[in-house]
C-alpha cells in the first residue's frame, strides 16, 4: 500500500487589486510548501508592497556570509545559525506530489530562494537542481525559482529539459558586494547568468539591496551595462538597503546601518527622498538607453511606487510567475 500524500490546505487570499482567490496556503504542516503572506495587504502610504508567494523550503541556511542577510535573524535560534541545512529529499518530492496532483487552478512559481541559496548544494553528491528540476518538468502548471548568488551551475547546463525552471541573480555594485557581500564577484555572476540564459532558461536579475554609497550612480548605472553587455534580463527587481530590527541585532557587522534612517512596516530603510532617486535614475536610465520596463520594487511603499508612477498592483516582480 503506497504512503499517504500530504493534504493540500487552500485559504482566501486578498490580492493587491482587491480581487479575493483561492489559493494553496500550505502542504501538509507547511513544513516544505508554504505560502509566504508575512506581509499584509498593504493599506497605508508607508506599508510595503509584497505579493504572497509559495515557498519550496527544501533547505535553509546559505554558505556565504553577507552582512545584511536577513537569515541571520530568521535563522538566530538555531543552534547552527545560517550553516547550511537540506531537508529530506523522499519528504520534499511527497509535498511536490500532493501539490502537483491537488494545486488548484493557480499558476504558481515555487521560490527556493526565499530561506537559502538556491544553488548551495551543486557541489555535492546530491545537488537540488538535478533532484527537483525533473520533478517539475513532469508537469506544465508551475514553475520552480532558482535565486542564488552562486556560479556552479554545471548541473543546470546539463539539463535537457528546464522549461519549468527560472533561474535569478542577485547582484550589486561591485564596490558595495566586495564590501559587505562574502560571495562571488559580481562579475563571475554575471557570466554565470549569461551562460544559463544562452543555453534557454528564463534568466532574471535582482539588484538588491541598492546602497548610496559614494558615487553610486555611476556605479549602478556601470552595472546596468554589465548586464546588459551580457543579456536582456527577463525581469528585473530593484530593491533599496532595508533591515528587519532582527537582523540588524544579529549581523556582527553594522556598519552598512548607517544608511538607513527611516522605519516602515518591513524595518529600517533608507529615507525616502534618497531612495526615490536611486530608482528614479536607474528606471530612467533603463527606459531611455535601453527601452526596458519590465522592472519591479522589492518591499518597497506604497508610497514610493506612487511616487514613480508605477502600479503596485499590477506588480511582476522576482517572486512571482
Amino acid at each position: 500500500m503506497s504512503e499517504r500524500l500530504p493534504e493540500v490546505k487552500f485559504h482566501s487570499y486578498t490580492l493587491l487589486d482587491g480581487s479575493e482567490q483561492v489559493l494553496v496556503q500550505k502542504v501538509g504542516d507547511g513544513s516544505i510548501i508554504k505560502r509566504f503572506d508575512k506581509t499584509p495587504i498593504p493599506q497605508k502610504l508607508t506599508d510595503v508592497v509584497c505579493p504572497h508567494f509559495l515557498e519550496l523550503k527544501w533547505a535553509y541556511g546559505c554558505p556565504y556570509d553577507c552582512a545584511w542577510c536577513f537569515l541571520k535573524g530568521t535563522l538566530r535560534l538555531l543552534s547552527t545559525g545560517t550553516k547550511p541545512i537540506v531537508k529530506d529529499y523522499c519528504k520534499i518530492q511527497k509535498h511536490l506530489e500532493s501539490f502537483f496532483e491537488n494545486d488548484g487552478h493557480s499558476r504558481e512559481l515555487l521560490n527556493t530562494g526565499e530561506l537559502a541559496d538556491s544553488l548551495m548544494t551543486e557541489s555535492t553528491n546530491k545537488p537540488f537542481s538535478r533532484f527537483v528540476i525533473p520533478l517539475f518538468e513532469e508537469q506544465e502548471q508551475h514553475k520552480v525559482l532558482f535565486l542564488t548568488k552562486s556560479t556552479i551551475i554545471k548541473n543546470l547546463l546539463k539539463m535537457k529539459n528546464h522549461s519549468q525552471v527560472i533561474v535569478s541573480f542577485s547582484l550589486n555594485a561591485p564596490s558595495v558586494a566586495r564590501k559587505w557581500e562574502r560571495a562571488p564577484s559580481v562579475e563571475k555572476r554575471l557570466e554565470a547568468a549569461k551562460l544559463l540564459n544562452e543555453a534557454g532558461y528564463e534568466t532574471r536579475i535582482r539588484i538588491d539591496p541598492i546602497v548610496p554609497v559614494e558615487n553610486w550612480q555611476k556605479q549602478y548605472l556601470s552595472i546596468i551595462d554589465s548586464i546588459f553587455r551580457k543579456f536582456v534580463p527577463e525581469r528585473i527587481t530593484l530593491g533599496s538597503l532595508r533591515g528587519l530590527q532582527s537582523t540588524i541585532n544579529n549581523a556582527r557587522d553594522k556598519s552598512w546601518t548607517i544608511f538607513m534612517t527611516e522605519t516602515s512596516n518591513w524595518g529600517k530603510k533608507i529615507a525616502f527622498n534618497t531612495r526615490f532617486l536611486i530608482y528614479k535614475t536607474v528606471l530612467e536610465y533603463l527606459r531611455s538607453k535601453y527601452n526596458y520596463s519590465r522592472v519591479a520594487l522589492c518591499k518597497e511603499t506604497i508610497e514610493m511606487w506612487t511616487k514613480l508612477g508605477m502600479d503596485y498592483k499590477s506588480i511582476q516582480c522576482n517572486c512571482l510567475p
